[in-house]
């Protein structure tokens, strides 16, 4: 799902309420990590909730899926990984997912600790681009 079908799909609702159902939607809709997937090096770091990403490099593609303990968050992971779906490890660290949440409102309707959470998960998969582009 592209920034553009994001940003569309939120027009449909008349209010942040509907908004969060929609993004708690999205996060029931992810693929469920194992229980061995949700270990230390899995988490990440700088959230307040538990957020677990696990990537699946092929070559220089990078894929991912991700969890959470809360609801909204899970849905914030599921727009991140809606947003680098299909991209490369150079378009991961060129793309600017700090714009898209902006352009999706989420800036001026999250807590500081959920935008937190959203930058700290937005690092790590930055961060495991850049260990791809580095092998």
């Amino acid at each position: 799902m592209s920034l553009e079908t994001l940003l569309d799909d939120f027009d449909l609702f008349d209010d942040w309420e509907e908004r969060y159902r929609y993004i708690i939607e999205l996060g029931n809709g992810l693929k469920p990590l194992s229980d061995e997937e949700h270990n230390e090096a899995n988490k990440v770091q700088g959230c307040v909730s538990q957020v677990w990403l696990v990537n699946d490099r092929d070559g220089d593609a990078l894929s991912f899926r991700g969890d959470s303990d809360a609801h909204i968050v899970r849905g914030l992971v599921a727009i991140l990984l809606n947003l680098y779906e299909g991209k490369s490890a150079q378009e991961i660290s060129d793309y600017d997912a700090e714009g898209a949440f902006q352009k999706l409102g989420l800036g001026e309707h999250l807590t500081p600790q959920r935008s937190n959470g959203f930058y700290a998960m937005v690092q790590r998969i930055r961060n495991d681009a850049a260990a791809t582009l580095a092998d």
